[in-house]
């Protein structure tokens, strides 16, 4: 057997699983006539945590978008007849050959451009920066050109493996135009018809060669090395000041004025004879696709922060209501897959009756998250400060628990038998197997004999965490039926 490292640390290529949980667990899908295959490919998905991501990059008016919905599937991505239209980074997932990735659109990128062009062409490099690999798509009727060249310059500097498409070849009188682009150094162009399919097959063959079969995690660093926490939140919530208590020395600038902090500062602090490193962020702004400048880049590197970070401390001003903006910033947070803690900052300057307000905010504006665990603190007197290390320690933990097949399996039995799902359109789907397929955060495969509701997976995943812990973390499913082709009728 060729063992493999996956992404979430685990030496067996079954995901988490190791081979006597992979054979009970496959004995079960065989029992209930689930196909092999699918079921092999569901603990792999799984197993594997985040889909590999392609971006999809080049100059304006270049077919990207075009490109993109032809790769998707459908109309999806908006299409119009002149330069521009794209401007943030939209994601999509897509399948070709029986492996799943996702797709990244960006606006076109320019060079020595202002306003809103830049912040375009921002995007267009976190894109890549984040990207596993990258589709570099260049106008063939056109052929390559001063700006061509210059995105060439940033494709070499990032150093993903890219695929060069010269689109807009809608015959064989435009082969030879792209043949011409072989001297943009970047390998074979594809010859592409984005708008007609034509040659996208091939490029999409090209694609998966490129992607890997399971990205690397992109939080923490070395085994042994410290764990990495990013302090993120609104402007001016305390997180530099937070982070100079924490250090008990002045390590960042702390100023009244918002939006101090625009790079982010890792630092090495030693709390309870562990060493962490905190990560100071800049505060994440509303609207952040209208931002231009050093503001706007600073609220890219502070996601791209999120992204390496394995818990991030949410920083909420206590002494204001929560806001839209503070609910995003911790939508983030889960969606990046990150442990998580909610400091309430200045805690200090609340009266009785703000503070009774704030926990009516926090039970009805919070209440997706109460699973994070939650420290009141104040960063300019120092109150409580000791209590947030045990709440990143207890989340961590969350974060990288590990339930046995077995014990999922009996756990599920319970639920099953004594809040079994509702019977709808004269059909009682039930939970039938189920296993932990990886870790950080954790993911889990199900099957089920129908669909199950998304009320009942809810309720599913508030029992698992009542009975197996869980806190500080969110957790992924994988829900596969009878239904959907993976069982044998």
């Amino acid at each position: 057997m060729n063992d493999q490292i996956h992404s979430d640390g685990s030496d067996h290529e079954h995901g988490a699983l190791g081979d006597a949980e992979y054979a009970e667990f496959m004995e079960l899908a065989a029992e209930e006539g689930f196909d092999a295959e699918e079921v092999e490919g569901a603990i792999g998905e799984a197993g594997h945590g985040p889909l590999p991501v392609l971006a999809v990059v080049g100059r304006p008016n270049v077919g990207k978008s075009t490109l993109v919905n032809r790769i998707i599937g459908r109309r999806e991505a908006v299409v119009e007849d002149k330069p521009g239209v794209t401007r943030d980074r939209v994601t999509y997932e897509a399948e070709w050959a029986g492996r799943r990735f996702k797709v990244v659109d960006t606006g076109g990128w320019e060079q020595d451009v202002l306003g809103i062009d830049a912040s375009v062409a921002a995007q267009a490099e976190y894109a890549i920066e984040a990207a596993d690999a990258v589709v570099f798509v260049v106008d063939s009727t056109v052929g390559a050109t001063d700006t061509d060249e210059a995105v060439v310059k940033l494709l070499r500097r990032a150093g993903k493996p890219v695929v060069l498409c010269a689109n807009k070849v809608d015959g064989q009188s435009g082969e030879a135009d792209a043949t011409a682009l072989w001297s943009l150094g970047l390998g074979e162009p594809h010859p592409v018809s984005s708008l007609h399919g034509r040659g996208t097959g091939d490029l999409l063959d090209a694609v998966l060669e490129a992607l890997p079969e399971a990205p690397a995690q992109r939080f923490g660093t070395a085994i042994g090395g410290p764990r990495r926490i990013a302090l993120i939140g609104r402007p001016n919530v305390g997180k530099s000041s937070l982070l100079n208590k924490v250090a008990n020395e002045d390590r960042v600038v702390v100023n009244e004025l918002a939006g101090t902090t625009r790079d982010p500062v890792d630092e090495l602090i030693e709390l309870g004879g562990i060493t962490w490193k905190f990560i100071d962020t800049a505060g994440i702004r509303r609207r952040v696709h209208l931002q231009e400048g050093a503001d706007y880049y600073a609220s890219l590197r502070t996601a791209a922060a999120v992204e390496k970070a394995e818990v991030a401390v949410v920083l909420i001003d206590a002494s204001e209501s929560i806001s839209v903006q503070d609910q995003r910033i911790i939508t983030m947070a889960v969606e990046a897959g990150r442990a998580l803690v909610i400091a309430y900052n200045k805690w200090d300057t609340l009266d009785e009756e703000r503070r009774y307000y704030l926990e009516r905010e926090i039970e009805t504006e919070l209440a997706q998250i109460a699973w994070a665990p939650r420290v009141n603190v104040s960063a300019v007197t120092g109150r409580h400060m000791e209590k947030l290390v045990p709440a990143i320690e207890t989340a961590l933990a969350g974060w990288e628990t590990r339930v046995p097949t077995g014990r999922l399996n009996a756990f599920l039995g319970e639920i099953v038998a004594s809040h079994p799902h509702p019977v709808r359109g004269g059909k009682q789907p039930r939970i039938l197997f189920g296993t932990q397929a990886g870790t950080k955060p954790p993911r889990f495969v199900l099957f089920s004999s129908g669909f199950l509701e998304h009320g009942y997976r809810r309720f599913v995943e508030r029992r698992l965490r009542e009975e197996f812990g869980f806190e500080g973390t969110p957790n992924h499913f994988w829900v596969g039926d009878g239904e959907m082709g993976g069982r044998k009728k």
